[in-house]
C-alpha cells in the first residue's frame, strides 16, 4: 500500500458541528530515553564520519534552533516575539543537551507550538461569526518567511483577521455564498486545529532531528522506523500489502487509488472513495475501529506478511455515515509500485513532411532493490535493468532516437546512475568521488558495448538532482547526447545510510537510521555539479524558483570545486552541432503557439511569485479576475487545451475525491509542451548527425 501523509498533513477527526468552540488542551509530549540516546549517538557519528564534520557547538546549536522553529512556523503566523525570545534564550544549550541525553528543549517548544495552533485556530473560527468589509483599502502579506514576529497578542490577532478575511474573499470571488464560506472555513480551521492531538513523541523527535541534521548539511537526514520503511519501499518499488493508495478525508481512511494487479484491485471488492472504518487480522481476529486514527497507524494495520489475511470494514463511497457496512477479506501480496518505474512512449516529430518517431523514457527515480541484489537474486528490480528492457522494445519498434526524461527525478542509487550511463557509453568512467580524506575514486561502467547507439537527449529541470545529474553530466561530457531543459538542482554529494542499532550493537530496532554525506562527486571532466548543477545545452523555460529551490538556496551548501579530469574520450562532437540545434529550436518555438503560451504562463507565475501582498478590496480583485478571464477566454477561442485552472478557493481535501482526481487527470493528459519540444530537438540532432556522417550539408 502507498501512503500520503506528513507532519502537517494529518487531519484525523470527523468534523463537529459548525462553530463548536470547545477545544481540549493538546497533549504534553515528552521525549523517551531511547530518543535521547539516538540523538547522542547520531551526534557522535556525524562528528566523526561526515564528509565535512561540523562540531556540535554553540554555533551549530543556534542553527538547529532556527531550523526547528522555522519547521514549525515557516510563515511566522503562530508564535509571537515573546515566544521566540523564550525559545532562543536556550539557543546555545542544545549541543550540551544532546550530549547529556536531554531533549527537553525541543519538546517544550513543540508543546508551545501545539497550544498556539489551538489558540490561533480557535480565534480564527470565532472570526467567522463577523462580517467583513471588502470595500476598504487593505492588503494582506502572503509572503511572511522573513517578516517580523508579532510583537503582541493584539498584533497576532490582526494578522489572523487578515488571513481569515483573505480566505473568505477568495471563496467569495469563486462564487460561494456567505453561509457556504462560513461552513468551508470553519471546517478548514477545525481540521488544522485537530492535527495537534494525534501527535506523538516520535513526530517531535523526527522533526527535531531533521532540524539538527540539515544544520550539518542539506542532505544529511535521520530516519525513524516509519521513514526508514518508506525509504526502502521507494528504492525497491514494492511492498507487501493490499495495493491501495490511501488518503485521510474528514477522519476516514479513504481509498484514493487501486494499484493495478494488487490484491485490492484484483478482488473487485473495493472502489475508489470507499472508506475503511475498521481493520481485523486473520480470518477471525477482532476488527479494530480506525475512524479518526492516524493514517500511518492504519497503514501499519493493513500491511503485513505475504499470504496473510486482513479484513476490512468498509463504508461504501458516497454512502452516509449511518449506511450499512460490509466486511471484506483480502490476502496480502507483494505489490509493485509501477507508477515510479521507468516508462516509455513514442512522440512523432514532423519536419518538412517527414515524420521521425522519438522514443521517450521517463524515469521518476533511480531505484534499486538493494536487499534482493545483496541476496544474489538474478531478477532484482532496478532502474537500469528496466530502461535496458525499454530500449530493447524501442529497437523492435524501429525507433533509433531516444529522449530520457529526468524531470523531477531527485536521484536514488549511485550504482544505478553509473549503470544507466553505461547503457549509452559502454565501458568507461562515469563519475569521480572524493571522500573526507581527499581520496579520489573513479567509478566506471564495465559494459563492453553500449546497449543504445542511436541519438540521445536528456530532459532535466530544477528537480533533477544527484543521480540524475551524474547521468546528465556524463552524457554531456562524453558528447553522447544533447541536454535540454533548466539548470539542474546542484546536489553534488553522496550519502550513505547507517543503521544506528548496528553501530550501537543493539539487538532491538530502536535507534533508527542516519543518512549522512560521505563524499562529493565530480564529473569526468573534473568539474562538479555541486551548487551549479548541470547547465543544459539548450535552455527551456520552467516554473522553478532557484531562490527557494535547489542547492544554491541552502546557506550551508558545499561550494563548487574542481579536480583533475578522469581519462575518457568524447564519443561525439555534440558541441559543434549546438549552434545549429539552437537556431532550429529558436525558429521553431517562434511559430509554435503552444510553446509561446507556455512561456506566457511561466512569466505569469514568476510575476505572481514576486507579489508579497494581495489586496483585500473586492473591487480591485474582481478587476484582476476580469482581466484574467479575458485572457483565458482568448486562449480557449484559440484552441488552447492547456488553459490554466480557475481558482475555486478550495484546498485539495475540501473538494470531492472525484473532483481532485479529475483535476489530476486533466493535468496528466494535458499537452506536454516541453517534452514535445525536447523530442523535436532530439530529432534535429539525429538529422544533423546523419548529415555529418554522410557528408551532406544540411540546412542551418
Amino acid at each position: 500500500m502507498l501512503i500520503k501523509y506528513g507532519l502537517v498533513g494529518l487531519i484525523l477527526s470527523i468534523a463537529s458541528p459548525v462553530y463548536s468552540q470547545e477545544v481540549a488542551t493538546p497533549p504534553v509530549l515528552e521525549p523517551s530515553q531511547i530518543q535521547a540516546q539516538a540523538a547522542n549517538l547520531s551526534a557522535k557519528f556525524l562528528g566523526q564520519y561526515a564528509y565535512k564534520p561540523v562540531p556540535l557547538d554553540d554555533a551549530l546549536s543556534v542553527k538547529i534552533m532556527n531550523n526547528f522553529i522555522k519547521s514549525l512556523d515557516p510563515d511566522r503566523m503562530l508564535f509571537t516575539q515573546t515566544d521566540i525570545d523564550t525559545f532562543t534564550a536556550n539557543s546555545t544549550k542544545i549541543d550540551d543537551a544532546i550530549l547529556n541525553d536531554d531533549l527537553e528543549i525541543p519538546f517544550s517548544i513543540f508543546n508551545v507550538y501545539t497550544q498556539r495552533v489551538v489558540d490561533r485556530m480557535t480565534a480564527a473560527r470565532s472570526m467567522l461569526k463577523q462580517n467583513f468589509d471588502f470595500n476598504v483599502q487593505e492588503d494582506y502579506v502572503i509572503s511572511r518567511e522573513d517578516a517580523p514576529w508579532a510583537q503582541s497578542e493584539a498584533q497576532s490577532s490582526e494578522l489572523w483577521r487578515k488571513r481569515v478575511k483573505s480566505d473568505w474573499l477568495r471563496l467569495k470571488l469563486a462564487g460561494q455564498t456567505d453561509d457556504a464560506i462560513r461552513d468551508t472555513l470553519d471546517k478548514r480551521y477545525k481540521n488544522i486545529l485537530e492535527r495537534v492531538y494525534p501527535y506523538k513523541s516520535d513526530d517531535v523527535f523526527q522533526s527535531f532531528m531533521a532540524a539538527y541534521t540539515t544544520a550539518v548539511d542539506p542532505h544529511t537526514d535521520y530516519f525513524g522506523a516509519t521513514a526508514s520503511a518508506e525509504f526502502d519501499i521507494s528504492m525497491k518499488l514494492s511492498l507487501v500489502g493490499i495495493g491501495a493508495v490511501l488518503q485521510e478525508r474528514d477522519g476516514y481512511t479513504t481509498i484514493r487509488e487501486l494499484v493495478a494487479g494488487g490484491p485490492a484491485q484484483l478482488s473487485g471488492k473495493l472502489a475508489v472513495g470507499d472508506r475503511i472504518v475498521g481493520v481485523g487480522q486473520g480470518d477471525d481476529g477482532d476488527i479494530k475501529e480506525v475512524v479518526g486514527t492516524r493514517l500511518d497507524e492504519v497503514v501499519k494495520l493493513i500491511r503485513g506478511e505475504k499470504d496473510s489475511i486482513v479484513r476490512l470494514d468498509i463504508l461504501p463511497t458516497e454512502a452516509g455515515d449511518n449506511a450499512s457496512h460490509r466486511v471484506i477479506s483480502l490476502v496480502r501480496d507483494k505489490v509493485s509500485l509501477e507508477k515510479q518505474a521507468a516508462k516509455k512512449a513514442v512522440v512523432p516529430v514532423v519536419n518538412n513532411g517527414v515524420t521521425r518517431n522519438i522514443g521517450v523514457i521517463t524515469l521518476p527515480v533511480f531505484y534499486e532493490d538493494f536487499e534482493a541484489r545483496r541476496k544474489g537474486d538474478k531478477d532484482y528490480r532496478s532502474a537500469s535493468r528496466d530502461v535496458s528492457k525499454l530500449l530493447g522494445e524501442l529497437k523492435q519498434e524501429n525507433i533509433n532516437d531516444v529522449l530520457i526524461d529526468l524531470r523531477d527525478n531527485g536521484g536514488g542509487s549511485l550504482a544505478e546512475a553509473i549503470e544507466l550511463t553505461g547503457l549509452f557509453i559502454g565501458k568507461g568512467p562515469v563519475v569521480q568521488q572524493r571522500d573526507a580524506k581527499g581520496n579520489i575514486k573513479v567509478e566506471s561502467d564495465d559494459l563492453s558495448l553500449p546497449v543504445w547507439e542511436g541519438t540521445v537527449g536528456v530532459l532535466i529541470n530544477r528537480g533533477s538532482a544527484s543521480a540524475s545529474e551524474i547521468f546528465a553530466a556524463a552524457i554531456q561530457d562524453y558528447g553522447r547526447g544533447v541536454i535540454v531543459g533548466e539548470p539542474s538542482f546542484g546536489k553534488g554529494t553522496v550519502q550513505t545510510v547507517v543503521d544506528l542499532d548496528q553501530v550501537a550493537r543493539n539487538s532491538k530496532p530502536e535507534f533508527g537510521q542516519l543518512k549522512l554525506t560521505i563524499a562529493q562527486f565530480f564529473r569526468v571532466d573534473g568539474g562538479t555539479t555541486q551548487l551549479r548543477g548541470v547547465t543544459p545545452d539548450i535552455s527551456l523555460p520552467g516554473f522553478s524558483d532557484p531562490k527557494i529551490f535547489g542547492e544554491s538556496s541552502y546557506d550551508n551548501a558545499l561550494p563548487f570545486a574542481q579536480i583533475k579530469p578522469a581519462k575518457y574520450s568524447a564519443m561525439t562532437n555534440m558541441a559543434a552541432l549546438l549552434p545549429q540545434l539552437k537556431n532550429r529550436h529558436d525558429i521553431r518555438v517562434q511559430s509554435d503557439p503552444d510553446f509561446k503560451r507556455f512561456v506566457e504562463d511561466v512569466a505569469d507565475i514568476r510575476t505572481q511569485r514576486e507579489k508579497r501582498t494581495i489586496s483585500l478590496n473586492e473591487a480591485e480583485r474582481r478587476t484582476e479576475m476580469a482581466a484574467l478571464a479575458d485572457r483565458l477566454k482568448a486562449r480557449e477561442q484559440a484552441g488552447d487545451d492547456v488553459v490554466p485552472e480557475k481558482d475555486d478557493g478550495l484546498q485539495a481535501n475540501e473538494r470531492s475525491l472525484s473532483a481532485n482526481l479529475a483535476i489530476e487527470n486533466a493535468r496528466k493528459n494535458a499537452k506536454d509542451v516541453l517534452r514535445n519540444e525536447s523530442a523535436a530537438i532530439v530529432a534535429d540532432a539525429a538529422d544533423l548527425l546523419e548529415g555529418a556522417a554522410k557528408g551532406v550539408k544540411k540546412r542551418p
